[in-house]
């Protein structure tokens, strides 16, 4: 009677033992759900509003925004975030005066042919980084305190604003922060080179060129340098 018992109880603990592990054991998702439920990392991408763009933009291998020409782009197209491009920005080099591109309407704009940038671009590059890259930083990329400017000059801020900031200085005041930009209408390192530096920047903010050093330019021209020099000795 007792040699029946214990077999009963042993028995009894075994398939409770087997349930409870049968219970706790988490069910395998099968593969084809686990593809269902993996979604596609777009980062910060969305779709573009209709008309939100003159420059057609593809997304990069890193998911962010490229412009790769003139043309529309079909709403609800997605691709890294695009802010809305100037109105009536045109870098369409059409003249060149004291060795400088411009289009139509007289505004500087960067002539980027092979892979080889024009000299004004090439000189923009050399002086952002001389003049402006410790607060803006690097490439135009912007810094913790102070705005990316490839950025600003082809989404928000037309050539005239950009002359007149660059010259007269700016001050944005918050509740975080007191930020100034000086004035550099009277440094000759600057102001003789302002339009040097929009090119670049609008080079940048169109990825026309890559980060870093312009591997290919056009030669210094002589009109170039005479300005350059009345300029600098003016």
């Amino acid at each position: 009677m007792i040699a029946t018992t214990v077999r009963a109880t042993a028995a009894s603990l075994a398939f409770a033992t087997a349930a409870l592990a049968q219970t706790a054991a988490p069910t395998a998702a099968p593969a084809a759900a686990e593809a269902t439920q993996a979604q596609p990392n777009r980062g910060s991408s969305t779709p573009i509003p209709e008309g939100a763009t003159t420059v057609e933009m593809k997304a990069n291998a890193a998911g962010s925004a490229v412009a790769t020409g003139a043309g529309e782009v079909a709403a609800g197209q997605f691709v890294g975030v695009v802010k809305p491009t100037l109105e009536g920005l045109d870098l369409t080099p059409d003249h060149m005066e004291n060795g400088r591109w411009y289009n139509a309407e007289g505004i500087p704009v960067p002539n980027v042919q092979n892979g080889q940038v024009d000299y004004a671009t090439f000189s923009g590059y050399r002086r952002y980084h001389a003049e402006c890259h410790v607060c803006h930083g690097p490439d135009g990329e912007g810094s913790t305190y102070a705005p990316a400017l490839k950025d600003s000059v082809v989404h928000g801020m037309d050539y005239y604003t950009y002359q007149e900031i660059v010259a007269s200085g700016k001050q944005d005041v918050n509740r975080a922060a007191n930020l100034v930009m000086p004035a550099f209408g009277t440094n000759r390192n600057v102001w003789c080179y302002v339009d040097d530096i929009y090119v670049y920047l609008l080079a940048r903010g169109t990825e026309a060129i890559p980060r870093g050093r312009p591997a290919d330019k056009a030669d210094k021209s002589e009109e170039f340098a005479a300005q350059e020099a009345s300029c600098m000795e003016g």
